[in-house]
């Protein structure tokens, strides 16, 4: 609720070398809960605490809601979206509100204290004066990506005497004619809304024009309101810095994954809400929708902390050194793993396909994994099995025989298959490694500008053939259509024969060697102990390698690869 507590949040987790990358803003930060504003009292010096962030290589997302305030007095906002003539309507013989506003406008009422409209995203005009919102917002303040919410779009307690939130003395609420239109009440009853369809939204007869002379009733296109305002919010945001910048969507509609991610919604610290979190990932990979998460996994694809006004302060590094020291171990584990994810939305953007994935999809023929909910893959074979119930210090999985498994920490392959336990204490989550894999890696920081720098390694999982293969996918990181416009390094790893080969097919983006270097190469599950280890026709010095006999692990380090040049190593 004050900038100061927002900072102290901030500097818990820094002080507690937490990695951190974003701080986002909800509607707190506003003033009077308006788009495009920020309150000069509580969060006075937000733009400079949000350049100080970039300073720091980190970034600040902003909150925006589709319901404008109507009746705030000299809200730009509002009165150039009225100008343009841009709000959902009213039919012209069904107006219930004329003798209130003089208008078609459509009034419902939401988080600001006025009554609030709604604009009409299928028409160009509210494309255009969107656009000017957020380009003018960000001269102000230097927000990086937007998160869009309240997109449904929702308005409280329609069809009620008043809002649940309503601040004045006469009652007054959005009242749809939910006897006398079909659209209002159809003859089927949904499951997703209370007495009527316009509950907790608009009403179904709103009309909504696309400037080419088509006007669509609400009822037709409530499902793409979101989805329409993705549209809208995409190249607003990158028009700010010509960045690439990000969407984070309430709402969505299949396509909305090529322009947008999602969070799954409010969720609470509930044991519960772990297994629903995994069920919704894997659905939204499904409706291709990878950027997705709850608040708060490591796992997660998105990866955020999310806290309510007047709850107590939940930052990670609020709680015991213990639990603050097993949140660290957490999130750098998965800022180690970044390079890996980043590449696994690399081949979703070129190819389609998921990010996330249930073993069922991996695995369709066996029958024993189509029920499986509580663990899952990045990709197809980084296995995480997180404990989802409290004070279980051992977690259930399900490895397939058809193929090796190893434990990701270690490299020590699963003798025992199909159904095992593993220990899995509270500051330890299970990951499990899929033979026939190379993963990068890179060391983490406090931050993924800093990260960026630091040296990679590679963790290679041998099938039952002794192969294995991967890739790297590498750019600048923001910005727009770098595959598009060859702007990047794309790296293929390949073992086969006992030989490994590092390769930089394509490489058109010369700052990374100027930054990064391969130093280190674990190798799981090899079936034979080598005695010599060839790296460009010569002798790897036998202070760089080592094996592990009771693991079958090899391990080299300390090598300092330039990642531009062709590597390829023999063990003999």
């Amino acid at each position: 609720n004050t900038l100061d507590n927002m900072k102290a949040a901030m500097m818990r987790t820094l002080n507690a070398s937490i990695p951190l990358d974003v701080m986002y803003g909800d509607i707190d930060y506003f003033r009077k809960r308006l788009d495009f504003t920020w309150d000069p009292v509580n969060f006075d010096g937000l733009p400079e605490y949000v350049d100080w962030l970039h300073g720091q290589g980190m970034k600040f997302i902003t909150i925006l809601d589709p319901a404008i305030d109507s009746e705030e007095a000299n809200y730009s906002v509002y009165t150039e979206g009225q100008k343009a003539d841009i709000w959902i309507k009213w039919p012209q013989d069904r107006n219930l509100q004329f003798n209130e506003t003089g208008n078609r406008n459509m009034l419902g009422y939401v988080w600001p204290d006025g009554k609030t409209v709604f604009p009409n995203f299928f028409y160009p005009p509210a494309h255009t004066w969107w656009k000017s919102q957020i380009v003018d917002y960000h001269t102000k303040l230097k927000f990086d990506g937007l998160w869009i919410d309240m997109n449904e779009p929702a308005n409280f307690d329609t069809n009620k005497e008043k809002p649940w939130n309503w601040n004045r003395p006469e009652p007054w609420n959005l009242h749809c004619p939910v006897d006398r239109e079909p659209l209002e009440k159809p003859p089927y009853k949904t499951a997703s809304c209370g007495d009527y369809l316009s509950d907790k939204t608009l009403c179904m007869i709103g009309e909504q024009v696309d400037g080419q002379g088509k006007i669509y009733h609400h009822y037709d296109v409530h499902s793409l309101y979101g989805w329409s305002e993705i549209i809208a919010t995409l190249p607003a945001a990158r028009a700010t810095e010509n960045k690439r910048s990000i969407i984070i969507s309430r709402s969505t509609f299949p396509t909305s994954g090529s322009f947008s991610g999602h969070w799954l919604g409010d969720n609470t610290a509930d044991w519960s809400h772990l297994k629903h979190n995994i069920i919704g990932m894997l659905e939204f990979n499904l409706f291709g929708i990878p950027y997705i998460g709850a608040d708060i996994c490591a796992f997660n694809p998105f990866f955020r902390n999310h806290n309510g006004y007047n709850y107590i302060d939940q930052d990670p590094g609020r709680f015991s050194t213990e639990v603050v020291t097993s949140n660290r171990h957490a999130v750098e584990l998965r800022y180690t793993l970044n390079p890996f994810l980043y590449t696994l939305f690399h081949r979703v953007h070129i190819s389609g396909g998921t990010v996330v994935r249930s073993m069922a999809h991996e695995f369709p023929s066996i029958a024993e994994c189509w029920s499986l909910d509580e663990q899952f893959l990045w990709g197809s074979s980084l296995l995480i099995a997180p404990v989802i119930y409290e004070n279980h210090i051992h977690k259930s999985i399900y490895l397939p025989t058809t193929e090796r498994w190893f434990d990701y920490y270690t490299g020590q392959e699963q003798t025992t298959m199909a159904n095992i336990s593993v220990s899995a204490p509270y500051d330890f989550i299970p990951l499990l490694l899929r033979g026939g894999i190379i993963i990068p890696h890179q060391q983490s920081a406090m931050n993924t500008v800093a990260s960026r720098k630091k040296p990679m390694y590679l963790i290679i999982a041998l099938n039952k053939e002794q192969r294995a293969s991967g890739d790297l996918f590498w750019d600048d990181g923001e910005s727009i259509d770098t595959y598009e416009n060859l702007i990047y390094n794309y790296f293929i790893f390949n073992f086969n024969s006992q030989h490994l080969k590092l390769e930089p097919w394509t490489y058109n983006y010369p700052q990374m060697g100027d930054d990064v270097k391969l130093d280190e190469i674990k190798i799981y599950g090899m079936n034979k102990q080598p005695t010599t280890v060839i790296w460009n026709g010569q002798n790897l010095i036998a202070s760089k390698w080592t094996f592990d006999a009771t693991k079958n692990v090899l391990h080299m380090e300390m090598l300092a690869l330039n990642m531009a040049k062709i590597h390829k190593f023999a063990f003999i």
